[in-house]
């Protein structure tokens, strides 16, 4: 008798906990996908909730919220466009914050084939550099940014040496299949605990391109959301902290 009460206790105790766990939707710039599924498992372990995950470049996640997709909460790789939705009365008022900077690198899966001045870009040794579609991904923002600063870009487009990912988790494939030698992309999908995860790289100069930071906003279909502002909440302590440095992003 003593053991049923005791299980009917324990019943009592967790199913309400059970009934507050919740499931919603997270939009995810590619950069971010290995720190975002790591932050999501520690989160649903803590808390219960879960966020359901999908990555893809920031332009595409804007235009799918304008047509209504139902995303609850948004990671996006720059501040420009959360503020957007922020101004078009699509997301939460007051919810944007910078949960990372990003860094761009020049990167190749082939050891010792980029020096640590980069200088590989200018001498042209190369057939091809893979970058993210400048409109659609801010790393191909920033990549674009420092082809023009080193005179590049015209002369790369006019021999057709650029090939472009959708986004830049595709421009990372490039490289590492083997599409192009060379690719500017992400910092933190190349990068864990403190060195490159293979091939070799240059972290470009900070001063070559804008500062990526990137935000996260609520949308306005969640804004009443718990498990979504507990979401947003979690990125901003310790455990989230610590995994985003270790894919080598700065916080303030």
């Amino acid at each position: 008798m003593k053991k049923i009460t005791l299980l009917l206790a324990l019943v009592a105790i967790l199913v309400p906990s059970l009934a507050l766990a919740d499931e919603f939707q997270v939009a995810v710039a590619s950069n971010f996908q290995a720190p975002a599924e790591l932050i999501a498992a520690q989160f649903e372990a803590d808390t219960g909730h879960k966020a359901i995950l999908s990555f893809g470049a920031t332009g595409a996640f804007y235009a799918q919220i304008q047509n209504g997709s139902p995303v609850a909460v948004f990671l996006a790789a720059d501040a420009k466009t959360p503020k957007k939705l922020e101004d078009e009365g699509l997301a939460k008022a007051g919810s944007i914050f910078t949960y990372a900077q990003g860094a761009l690198v020049l990167w190749s899966a082939t050891e010792g084939y980029v020096d640590d001045q980069g200088q590989i870009l200018k001498t042209g040794d190369y057939k091809h550099l893979a970058v993210a579609d400048p409109a659609r991904a801010p790393y191909g923002e920033a990549a674009y940014e420092l082809l023009r600063a080193w005179d590049l870009l015209a002369g790369l487009e006019k021999d057709q040496r650029l090939v472009t990912g959708e986004n830049i988790s595709q421009t990372v494939q490039f490289v590492e299949t083997g599409n192009a030698e060379l690719g500017l992309v992400a910092l933190s999908q190349v990068w864990k605990d403190g060195q490159f995860k293979g091939g070799s790289g240059w972290k470009v100069s900070p001063d070559l391109y804008s500062p990526i930071l990137q935000d996260v906003v609520i949308l306005k279909a969640a804004e009443n959301d718990t498990a979504a502002q507990a979401f947003a909440d979690y990125l901003k302590g310790d455990k989230a902290r610590e995994i985003i440095l270790s894919f080598g992003y700065t916080l303030d």
